[in-house]
């Protein structure tokens, strides 16, 4: 029987239409792709006119906001640099990878690549200017140019590119040393605290000096599209402008807040890419976007498979997926202070979870106290002249805050303990828990354990193996943190369970809930003897809030001198009884 010509070579047809579809590269059709240019500033939130600022002074921000696409809800999923920029790099949360605290230099797991690794593969002239710090240790071949003269102009004729430029006169460090009032160019006096901020002079002042800064910033944005222009490469670019994390003023950059997390970000494409984009040139979107969802979506817009480990979603090109409902974000160690916090924000609220709501707010942060605004705030603090709202930052934390941001947008009125929003508190913690869960949140293991597993594996690789018992570790962390003495018995049963990381929480508990603990005391002696340093610190902590001053101090002093750094932010975090 002759073969059906006809049917084979519909069939080929449709295979090929098929294969295409895919991400993957065509091996028969070249396809030109388009050059990407980043620019990044550091730790501003959207103090941009463009973003309804009336103080801003930003007329480059707001031409680009009308030629381009505007995100209203954009998010860093960390408040801080390092480990905002690790879930950028990799597309998978930090959590998932133990990159979440300040700072940290583990090493990177061998299914995970940098996305610019992915873009060289497909023929892109990637390079970088400057700053890395990805949290981790970078692998090989991430980047063609990675310096402060990194450029695209370096690439091979006809090459396409993918370039970012880190711009710094935005950071947190350009508050720190104050210049005299007649030099600044906004007005202190007309400046709009928000809520939880005293009305101090140094406040005021260093708050018209960040606006001269974005002002700075958006002169330097201005320089870099000028170029491009120039250049004669505008119409083949595309330009992304985003803020590494929100900042800077005190209670901003570090914290799981609108302030700390949310940030100005901006698409541009032009005429010839436009197919490649979510929107029309002028459109503000109030889709959810965050870090972890940056990588795919480079890859959506090269062309390249988006591989299955990647956590987050494409917000634009050929693979863009579905609106997300929901964003993720965390918070660990931040310099020398230890905290856990872990937050969900949908369209209208912003949920939070502190598993260590013994530590305040504003613990003392060397580098945070640099900025005279937060010097006067805790002064005022100290001498009573802050109302409840000001005051909260230098207090305990609650276990559980849950904001309405579309009516309070500084977040100053917390609704987790009002019954009107039950509902939306249980929703919120379900989606917490369920994407804690899903990502094996390796936050739940204090870092000084985690150092210690990262000798012999990555934590990816350690988190996602049948050894961790996360489901068992998070049960413990959430009873313990609770502050419920109903929780008690079940705390002290804690203390016995032969995972290190359980008897943890379980001191962790017995901390929380100071001298109501009282009858954990004799156990929390027993474990300042625990093989484990994590256990034996925190049990030696709650100790000194029961009376056991004597017994628990030289656990503490040794803890200083133990060969893992780790252990030494325990002690220097620890309250006062």
């Amino acid at each position: 029987m002759k073969p059906n010509l006809k049917a084979i070579f519909v069939m080929a047809c449709f295979t090929a239409l098929l294969y295409a579809c895919t991400g993957e590269r065509s091996k028969t059709e070249p396809v030109e792709l388009p050059n990407i240019l980043w620019i990044v500033s550091e730790d501003n939130s959207p103090f941009f006119g463009c973003y309804g600022d009336s103080l801003a002074t930003t007329p480059t921000f707001d031409k680009l906001a009308k030629e381009g696409i505007l995100y209203e809800n954009a998010f860093a999923n960390a408040p801080v640099c390092a480990p905002a920029r690790s879930s950028i790099i990799a597309g998978v949360y930090p959590p998932s990878m133990g990159t979440e605290n300040m700072r940290s230099t583990y090493p990177t797991p061998d299914v995970i690549r940098f996305f610019p690794q992915y873009l060289r593969t497909a023929g892109y002239y990637c390079t970088n200017n400057s700053k890395e710090d990805y949290n981790m240790i970078k692998p090989d071949s991430v980047w063609d140019e990675s310096s402060n003269k990194a450029h695209y102009k370096n690439r091979k004729e006809g090459q396409p590119f993918f370039a970012i430029f880190n711009l710094t006169v935005s950071h947190e460090s350009s508050i720190h040393k104050s210049i005299p009032a007649e030099a600044l160019r906004h007005d202190p006096d007309k400046m709009v605290l928000p809520p939880y901020h005293p009305d101090t002079p140094e406040m005021r002042h260093d708050w018209a000096l960040y606006y001269d800064k974005i002002e700075d910033l958006d002169g330097q944005v201005a320089a870099l599209l000028q170029e491009l222009e120039d250049a004669g490469l505008a119409e083949n670019t595309i330009v992304a402008y985003y803020g590494d994390h929100g900042g800077v003023l005190a209670r901003s950059k570090r914290f799981l807040y609108e302030s700390g997390t949310r940030v100005p970000m901006i698409w541009r494409f032009p005429k010839k890419y436009e197919k490649l984009a979510p929107a029309a040139a002028g459109t503000r979107t109030d889709r959810l976007v965050s870090f972890v969802d940056l990588a795919p979506t480079m890859l959506s817009l090269t062309n390249v498979a988006i591989p299955e480990y990647m956590q987050g979603y494409a917000f634009t090109g050929k693979q863009q997926a579905a609106e997300r409902e929901y964003v993720h974000l965390f918070r660990g160690r931040m310099d020398e202070r230890i905290d856990l916090i872990r937050a969900v924000r949908d369209e209208q609220f912003r949920y939070i979870k502190n598993y260590m709501p013994h530590r305040i707010y504003g613990q003392y942060i060397e580098y945070l106290w640099k900025a005279p605004s937060c010097r006067s705030w805790e002064a005022a603090y100290k001498a009573g002249k802050t109302n409840e709202a000001q005051s909260a930052f230098w207090q305990q934390k609650p276990a559980e805050e849950l904001y309405d941001v579309s009516k309070d947008p500084w977040e100053v009125n917390n609704l987790a303990d009002d019954p009107a929003y039950a509902d939306v508190l249980v929703r919120l913690r379900n989606e917490n828990d369920r994407w804690m869960r899903a990502i094996k949140d390796s936050g739940l293991m204090p870092e000084g354990m985690m150092s210690i597993k990262n000798k012999t594996q990555p934590t990816y690789d350690y988190v996602h193996s049948a050894e961790y018992n996360f489901d068992k570790i998070k049960h413990a962390a959430d009873i313990s943190t609770m502050r419920d003495m109903e929780k008690l018995p079940e705390i002290i049963s804690l203390l016995h369970d032969e995972d290190p990381a359980v008897r943890y929480w379980g001191a962790t508990g017995c901390l929380i809930l100071a001298d109501k603990a009282m009858e954990a005391k004799e156990t929390l002696l027993q474990l300042l003897q625990d093989e484990s340093p994590d256990v034996r610190i925190t049990a030696a902590e709650a100790l000194c809030h029961m009376g056991a001053k004597d017994q628990a101090t030289p656990v503490l002093v040794a803890a200083l001198d133990v060969d893992n750094e780790w252990y030494g932010y325990m002690p220097s975090t620890a309250s006062k009884p």
